[in-house]
């Protein structure tokens, strides 16, 4: 029996022994790979500083995902990533605007770049004005002798936008160029609260102000479908007029509506790469191989690559700027504006003043730009930025509004207290109007035999989330929405050197493209970012400013976790990574098309200058 319990216990003790190995080699095998990630993101923080020389050949435009001003994952990280994992790691997801801007325009004078390959076959888009922004580079590079090439298997309409700025356009011959015009699409999802009984407390003012119809209907009223309708043929009319002046045909020969397009294809049996090349919205049709052997006889060969020579604009440093006289602010109002600090992908009202206020108070900076790419949100967070904007003002600092795709509602709330507002035709802005918004689930509760009660000192202290809104509560929030509004278009009045009945007018939550705020007053002159910075240097009396781009570097712990995260994914499994939550840039980029954006809406007074139909437009 001795011998028997001796033998039990020596397999329990060797296999206790033998799961500690194995616990001890697991965890130290990841302690090996966290020093050779950490030792490896060093080095490249390191190297990031030494651009590396550049091959003679193609600057390859091989954009992924999309372009937004201020990217909500810093650039910085996702240039480490792929250093690291090479280009089959995740790419980059939101490009900064004025980072590929920069890099096509050094790119113009760079004896090594040759040339330009477009590879947009991952590029997911970006607003208009961004788009026309890349195009004016575009054409610089172009102009300057150097040829483009575009190159794709299809092209959705912002790949072509920007495949037209090209010299010569290549398509697979069993390819598509996808032009069908611009819509809106909303949620409404009044039935949905009627059946869940969630009773909706709507306060606004101003007849266009849509923000709030999800709530109160199941479809669009005629006034919103006016206005939009407006805006989004605007839109449309700029892009084919763009799309036509380069290549040289007309607008109705890049689209000729729907029917056109039928009989067009009618004609060549369906063949859509032919009826692209018979309207002359693409140069050949070429498969990938014949395309690769023309780039190879235009840039040469790399043999040891095995592919054209040619430099991926992830890849190519851009330079500084050299010296300069003084330096200009650029701080960027990006997303919607929320209450409290910035989150990624939302303006935060705290952050972005204290940001404005770091430029008051520095005696470097002698201008500022304030970039507004926003459908508005938080009417308290918009009056705390607003303040500090007026207190730069009235410290002699000149301040720029540049607008970008969306500067409504509460973007253009903050935009008020400008020396000066520059738009691009193709922004949307305006929206002036207040909404507020408070749901509550008595119903709901009652339905299923759940009930509150209790006692309160006054109607007002008797306010939750589970009782119905006290008539006096429904009075204040009107009452507030009201003179929120009324104090909207005082600041709009004295902003613009009109009266409150004037900008009455055209306010009412009415949507305008920037071409229509320039005709109205809204805005001081049309252009883009480059005549922003001519005018904050005019303005600040300098020859050559330095831009001064006001975001937070991520500090060596940010860029370790980011890395970990990044490897672990790439080396999982395709079908595993289906189980991982998503990455930030896709959960804010799904936000930010939800008509409703309740995570958004944590304004203290629960009042909000929004336009929500601004950025769905597709």
């Amino acid at each position: 029996m001795r011998t028997l319990w001796r033998i039990i216990a020596g397999f329990f003790k060797w296999t206790w022994r033998l799961l500690n190995f194995v616990r001890e080699f697991i965890l130290n095998l990841f302690l090996v790979l966290l020093i050779v990630v950490c030792v490896g993101i060093w080095f490249q923080v390191n190297r990031a500083t030494t651009p590396e020389p550049v091959t003679k050949g193609a600057l390859v435009v091989d954009l992924t995902g999309v372009v937004v001003d201020k990217p909500s994952v810093n650039n910085k990280l996702s240039k480490i990533s792929r250093q690291l994992l090479g280009a089959s790691s995740d790419r980059l997801k939101e490009n900064s605007l004025f980072d590929v801007v920069d890099a096509i325009r050094q790119a113009k004078d760079d004896a090594n770049i040759t040339g330009m390959v477009l590879d947009l076959r991952d590029f997911a888009g970006g607003d208009q004005p961004s788009l026309q922004y890349i195009g004016k580079a575009l054409r610089e590079f172009r102009d300057s002798g150097k040829k483009i090439y575009a190159t794709g298997d299809s092209y959705s309409q912002a790949q072509y936008y920007l495949a037209s700025f090209a010299n010569k356009i290549y398509l697979s011959p069993q390819g598509n160029v996808d032009l069908h015009g611009f819509a809106t699409n909303g949620l409404y999802y009044k039935s949905l609260l009627d059946k869940l009984k969630v009773s909706s407390h709507v306060f606004r003012v101003g007849t266009y102000k849509s923000a709030v119809e999800p709530f109160l209907r199941d479809d669009m009223s005629p006034a919103a479908r006016d206005a939009d309708g407006r805006w989004v043929g605007e839109l449309w009319q700029n892009f084919l007029g763009t799309l036509a002046a380069n290549r040289q045909i007309t607008a109705d020969q890049v689209f000729p509506g729907a029917q056109g397009v039928l009989d067009g294809l009618q004609k060549t049996g369906g063949d859509t790469a032919l009826y692209a090349k018979n309207a002359k919205l693409v140069d050949e049709l070429a498969s990938r191989a014949l395309v690769e052997n023309e780039l190879g006889k235009i840039f040469g060969w790399d043999d040891r690559a095995n592919e054209y020579k040619g430099t991926s604009i992830y890849d190519y440093a851009v330079k500084d700027n050299g010296s300069a006289n003084g330096e200009i602010a650029v701080i960027m109002a990006n997303g919607a504006i929320i209450d409290g600090e910035e989150t990624p992908g939302n303006v935060g009202g705290d952050t972005t003043a204290m940001q404005i206020r770091e430029a008051r108070l520095d005696k470097k900076i002698k201008a500022i730009i304030l970039r507004v790419n926003s459908p508005g949100g938080s009417v308290t967070a918009s009056e705390t930025i607003r303040e500090e904007l007026a207190a730069a003002k009235a410290a002699n600092k000149p301040v720029v509004v540049s607008m970008g795709g969306m500067a409504a509602s509460g973007g253009y709330w903050i935009s008020t207290p400008a020396n000066y507002i520059i738009a691009s035709p193709s922004t949307l802005t305006g929206s002036i109007g207040i909404f507020g918004v408070i749901n509550t689930v008595e119903n709901s509760l009652d339905a299923i035999g759940v009930h509150t009660d209790g006692v309160a000192t006054s109607p007002l202290a008797d306010v939750a989330l589970t009782k119905a809104l006290p008539p006096e509560m429904q009075q204040m929030m009107q009452i507030s929405i009201e003179n929120g509004y009324r104090n909207f278009l005082g600041l709009v009045a004295k902003s613009r050197g009109k009266t409150p009945e004037q900008i009455d007018q055209i306010a009412q939550g009415h949507v305008w493209t920037g071409s229509d705020a320039k005709a109205n007053g809204l805005v001081d002159a049309l252009g883009d970012f480059d005549d922003v910075v001519t005018k904050a240097a005019e303005l600040a009396k300098l020859n050559k400013p330095k831009l001064n781009w006001y975001q937070d570097e991520p500090g060596f712990m940010d860029m370790l976790f980011s890395q970990v995260d990044v490897s672990i994914r790439a080396a999982l499994p395709g079908a595993l990574k289906a189980y991982l939550p998503a990455p930030m840039a896709e959960v804010v980029s799904a936000m930010k098309n939800q008509p409703g954006l309740f995570d958004k809406m944590n304004d203290p007074q629960n009042r909000y200058a929004m336009c929500l139909t601004c950025a769905q437009v597709k």
